[in-house]
């Protein structure tokens, strides 16, 4: 799962503290870090103190100052410098390199204090067919290899299963705890009057949800340490909780489910946990259909 890690960087100060999280892991798995820096030419985002070429050297120098941080840690470095639209050029690489995930950090050039909205970061999460590791480069995340609990969120999805079949691949490696997680929505559940027959047959379906993930798991030689039903009025919220009070510091979601397999992640559950998780979160795309 972790033998080959696309880091794209920029230079900032939130590269370098997802960086610092991409070599523990690479260095622990005896990985290939691949190194990418895209100098942005896309029309209208050209710096107007900044041509093309000096946009290229930027890059140059981040993928330079990377790739000798890897180098004092041991790890095997591909340096890329690429010109183009950022999210497409990290999401191309990642498939044509055949990596098998993208690290990167919620935060960039942009400024620490800006919200994933809008960011590159975003639109790979969105759009890449390759599992995303993502790190929140501020003091109220942590970030720690090998992982010890990994939690994994179900819903029953095509999407969902992707997801526990990702996590499942990495609590095989790191020999960690797997925790099956299902969310009841219960501010979906409105004023009816059979609220509490609702939220019954919902936490049953849940359970049903659980049961059909762990057997999965099993099958793969992988029996889960924990499951639970959780409930709440924010999905991300309730996850986030469980989160903290089991310790678990790997999230692993997939980017859209049962709301719809063609919606984007964006206002998703999946969204707003990569922008507030205080752990990493791996997200991961259903298969395309063939």
């Amino acid at each position: 799962m972790f033998d080959d890690i696309l880091f794209p960087t920029d230079g900032s100060d939130g590269a370098a503290a997802g960086l610092a999280f991409a070599l523990d892991v690479a260095a622990a798995r005896d990985a290939t870090l691949h190194l990418l820096s895209v100098a942005n030419t896309t029309r209208g985002a050209l710096d107007t103190a900044a041509g093309d070429d000096t946009l290229v050297e930027h890059a140059r120098d981040a993928v330079d100052e990377a790739a000798e941080r890897a180098r004092e840690r041991g790890v095997d470095v591909v340096e890329t410098v690429e010109r183009g639209s950022p999210y497409r050029v990290v999401c191309d690489y990642a498939e044509s390199a055949g990596v098998d995930v993208v690290a990167m950090p919620t935060r960039g050039r942009r400024g620490l204090e800006r919200f994933l909205l809008g960011s590159t970061t975003e639109r790979v999460v969105r759009r890449s067919e390759v599992p995303v590791l993502t790190v929140r480069p501020d003091g109220d995340a942590t970030a720690a290899y090998p992982f010890e609990a990994v939690a994994v969120g179900v819903d029953g999805s095509d999407c969902g299963r992707a997801a526990l079949d990702v996590g499942v691949e990495v609590v095989d490696q790191t020999d960690a705890a797997l925790h099956l997680l299902s969310v009841v929505d219960i501010a979906a559940l409105g004023p009816d009057v059979r609220t509490e027959a609702l939220r019954e047959a919902l936490e049953a379906d849940a359970r049903d949800v659980l049961a059909d993930a762990a057997a999965h798991a099993a099958d793969a030689g992988v029996d889960p340490a924990a499951d639970a039903v959780a409930f709440g009025s924010s999905v991300s919220g309730a996850i986030r909780a469980y989160v903290a009070d089991n310790d678990v510091d790997l999230l692993v979601v997939g980017t859209h489910g049962r709301t719809g397999f063609d919606r984007y992640v964006l206002g998703s559950v999946a969204e707003f946990l990569v922008r507030t998780s205080p752990v990493p979160v791996l997200t991961v795309r259903a298969p395309a259909e063939e």
